[in-house]
């Protein structure tokens, strides 16, 4: 079960890092130092998080996966606002770089949670 939870935190790191990265290379109003980068990966990991679950709790009655997927997204903004504020060296100018990073960062983290469920499988089928 440790291994699973493992696999879990490990992709959402890396598809949080790899998201960040690929969105500062791509969007000219995006500049991260490799410091930076690590410190945002972590701090948004958290916040990330935290949005998420306030808002299933609070404004979800009953869930679907479109109602899911918009709030990961929205999600995602917030952490990224939240981050940018906190992150001394992070920058993001504009609402259109803002969404532009929500969404590449957010196709990191769900090719990463695709990637992680993969390797979850294949290790239910290695017990079995």
């Amino acid at each position: 079960m440790l291994t699973r939870w493992g696999i879990r935190l490990g992709s959402s790191l890396a598809g949080i890092a790899a998201g960040l990265l690929v969105a500062s290379v791509l969007l000219s109003g995006l500049s991260v130092s490799i410091t930076a980068l690590v410190e945002a990966t972590l701090i948004f990991f958290g916040v990330h998080f935290v949005v998420q679950v306030i808002a299933l709790r609070t404004l979800v009655r009953q869930p679907s996966v479109p109602l899911a997927g918009l709030l990961a997204l929205a999600s995602t903004v917030v952490a990224l606002l939240i981050v940018n504020v906190i992150v001394s060296g992070m920058k993001i100018h504009g609402i259109s770089t803002y969404i532009g990073a929500a969404l590449i960062v957010w196709l990191g983290m769900a090719g990463a949670d695709v990637l992680a469920g993969r390797k979850l499988r294949e290790l239910r089928h290695q017990d079995n």
